[in-house]
Formats: structure tokens, C-alpha cells, sequence
């Protein structure tokens, strides 16, 4: 049985956050948990706290201004508000999430001589020119506009983690997580999943942004979870990534709301509205370096994860 290890995920009590608590305390480990709960929820802990006990710690912190100073041997920085709505509703406040947060980690880490995890995202690929998204492409984003906070904050930390291993010998580990889905998303959250089963669900119009032929790569929330797991777990210190971490199977957006509707039996009808500014035309992940380094591959489809998603969502109605 492996040692039991001190674990810090920052943003824990999120939808990615929890699960990953989970996987980790399921494991044996201890884990602290840090959120402000700007988008992450309690209630996504509760379960947790009550089967696990005094294993899960949680922290009402916010990361840019973090005091936590406890002995830890891994930290993993989910801190950020991940969907549209919610990062631009304060887009300062999101650029300060990923540089302050993604220093604050790294200084903890290096003190503590911890292994770090950047979760950083696909957007860092903005509107891709090539496809599917291998690692070093180095990618095409706009570094002013409506989703730039995002973008560039996230491109930020991965710089601040290499820098940071270059100058300092700091043990990083960055993946790239492309879009994750599942159980524990907010339901107003904004994101594509969790609208439009929200919207079949209540029978009103789905909303489809552009014509729908823009595409994207959807990864169940535990294939996600394992993806980083198995980055922290490898024990190769010259291998810090980055690495793409996501499902390549890849979906129009019309045809998951397609799939949706007919997941739920709903009667909704698909509305289509103008498309935001800066929105990707297509994403799809090149996992070839991780299923080689990492010996990891999703194995949940999405007609196997959306059922599950459902479900949730009509919990949570009920």
C-alpha cells in the first residue's frame, strides 16, 4: 500500500476540485482543501467530508492572498472560474486568480519542496490554426479581448511554473485540460453542457451560439481526474509537461444539443444567437504524449457520460 501523502488542492470545493478530492481521498491520502466559493460549492464537499471525516480539511481562502503554510508533499492549483460568464464577470479579478494564485502556489511548493500541478486549459490555444491541438503548438489568442483574462492568465501561470522550475529547481508537473463534464457542475454555471440540459430539461429553447458547426472535445470528469493524477504520480522530474489532458472525440456543438434533447425526451427547440467574440471554431486534443508518458487514455464516451450528467441535473431539480 502506498504511503499516505499531504495533498492541497486550491479551488477543491469546484466541480474538477471535488472530484479530484475524492479520487485522492479514496487513495488513502489527506487532503486540505482552499476555495473562496466564488464558483465553487460546499455542497460538493459535504458527501465527502461525511465518508472520509477529519482526512478532508477545508480552508475558506482565496488564493491570491493565500496564508496556508502547512507541510504538504503535493499541491494541486485548480483555483479559477472556468466557464465564460463567470471569468469575464470579473475579469481582473480572473487575471489576478492565475498569476498571483499560480505564484502564491509555487512559493508554498518550493518552501515545502512539494511536487505542484498547473491545471492549466485548451484555451491557451485560443482560435486554433491547427488541428487537432498538439503541445507545442504554441497557439492564436486575441491578448485583449473579451476572453483574454482567461487565456492569457492561464498562459501566464504555465510561464510563471517554468520560470519558476528554471530558477528556482521548483517540481512542477502542467496539464492542459480541454472540456471536462460531469456530476457537481453548476447548473448556472453558463458552460455548453450544463446549459443545454438545463434548458431541455425546463423545456425551453436550446440556445445555439453561431450556426452550431463549431466544434468541441468533451472528457468525462473522472477520465479528467485521472489524467491528473497520473501526471502527479509520474515520478519523472524532467518530464514538468505540458501535457493535453481531454477526450478526442470530437462533436459539433448543434449535435450535442441534438444528443441532448434526445437524452433528456425533451420538447425544446434549438434558437440560434449571434457568436461571442474570440469563441474557438474547432478543439480537439492531440493526447499522443499522454497516453505515451503517461499511459493514460479517457475511456468514457459521451454518450456514456451525458446520461450520468442528466441524471444530476434532474436531482438537483428535484
Amino acid at each position: 500500500m502506498s504511503t499516505a501523502k499531504r495533498i492541497l488542492i486550491t479551488g477543491g470545493a469546484g466541480f474538477l476540485g471535488s472530484h479530484l478530492a475524492e479520487r485522492l481521498l479514496m487513495a488513502g491520502h489527506k487532503v486540505t482543501v482552499i476555495d473562496n466559493l466564488s464558483t465553487g460549492r460546499m455542497v460538493n464537499l459535504e458527501g465527502l467530508a461525511a465518508e472520509f471525516g477529519d482526512r478532508l480539511a477545508f480552508r475558506k481562502e482565496d488564493v491570491r492572498w493565500m496564508e496556508f503554510d502547512e507541510d504538504v508533499d503535493e499541491i494541486y492549483n485548480l483555483a479559477c472560474p472556468a466557464s465564460p460568464p463567470r471569468y469575464q464577470a470579473d475579469p481582473i479579478g480572473t487575471s489576478e486568480t492565475c498569476f498571483l494564485g499560480a505564484l502564491k502556489t509555487l512559493e508554498l511548493a518550493r518552501r515545502k519542496g512539494a511536487y505542484i500541478l498547473q491545471a492549466s486549459t485548451s484555451e491557451v490555444y485560443g482560435d486554433a490554426k491547427v488541428h487537432p491541438q498538439p503541445e507545442e503548438y504554441w497557439g492564436n489568442v486575441n491578448p485583449h479581448g473579451v476572453r483574454s483574462c482567461y487565456d492569457e492568465g492561464k498562459r501566464m501561470a504555465e510561464s510563471l511554473f517554468f520560470d519558476h522550475q528554471r530558477q528556482f529547481g521548483t517540481k512542477i508537473k502542467v496539464v492542459r485540460i480541454f472540456n471536462s463534464y460531469g456530476p457537481r457542475m453548476d447548473p448556472e454555471d453558463g458552460r455548453v453542457v450544463s446549459n443545454f440540459i438545463m434548458q431541455a430539461l425546463r423545456g425551453e429553447p436550446i440556445t445555439i451560439y453561431g450556426d452550431g458547426s463549431q466544434t468541441r472535445s468533451f472528457c468525462y470528469c473522472t477520465d479528467t481526474v485521472g489524467g491528473l493524477v497520473a501526471m502527479m504520480e509520474d515520478s519523472v522530474e524532467e518530464f514538468p509537461g505540458p501535457v493535453n489532458i481531454g477526450n478526442p472525440g470530437e462533436f459539433t456543438i448543434r449535435e450535442l444539443a441534438e444528443m441532448v434533447i434526445r437524452l433528456t425526451g425533451s420538447r425544446s427547440k434549438l434558437v440560434t444567437r449571434p457568436l461571442p467574440s474570440d469563441d474557438p471554431k474547432v478543439r480537439r486534443p492531440d493526447i499522443g504524449l499522454a497516453r505515451v508518458a503517461l499511459c493514460w487514455l479517457p475511456t468514457v464516451t459521451l454518450s456514456e457520460g451525458l446520461p450520468r450528467t442528466i441524471k444530476f441535473f434532474r436531482d438537483c431539480m428535484s
